[in-house]
């Protein structure tokens, strides 16, 4: 496989691989900051990312309440080779459920994260309206 020509942008909501072709909504990943390291983003991008990392956050927890199963599993028969393998199972479950949690834990700050850089974009905005309704009307 070949990588398209051009600097890659993301596009929120969208998967190429998908099933649904549906066209991508919001806004786009990211112009590179000239000054240095980082990035900036629209504010359709970050309610995207806020909705993105939300949504995986609450598919986590759908997975995390199904690995409880796993995490309890009891032996099928009386005897050592059930036994024996319902705990080695349950200990599999367990792991699972902790990787499930740091998943959520992770999910929720990313998202978090985008809802702060929303609150700086919004008071960044307000300031902006503030001086400019500051300026005299009119032409000097």
């Amino acid at each position: 496989m070949t990588m398209p020509e051009g600097t890659p942008v993301y596009q929120p909501g969208f998967n190429p691989d998908s099933i649904c072709k549906a066209p991508p909504t919001g806004g786009s990943y990211g112009t590179p900051v000239a000054e240095g390291a980082g990035f900036k983003y629209d504010e359709a991008t970050l309610h995207e990312l806020v909705n993105e990392w939300s949504d995986l956050a609450k598919e986590y927890v759908f997975d995390l309440n199904e690995a409880r199963a796993i995490a309890v599993a009891q032996p099928p028969g009386q005897e050592y080779a059930s036994d024996g393998n319902a705990q080695i199972t349950r200990g599999s479950g367990a792991a699972l459920q902790d990787a499930l949690r740091h998943r959520i834990s992770y999910c929720k700050s990313m998202a978090s994260k985008y809802l702060a850089a929303l609150g700086k974009y919004a008071t960044a905005e307000d300031h902006a309206r503030t001086v400019i309704n500051q300026q005299p009307e009119g032409i000097a």
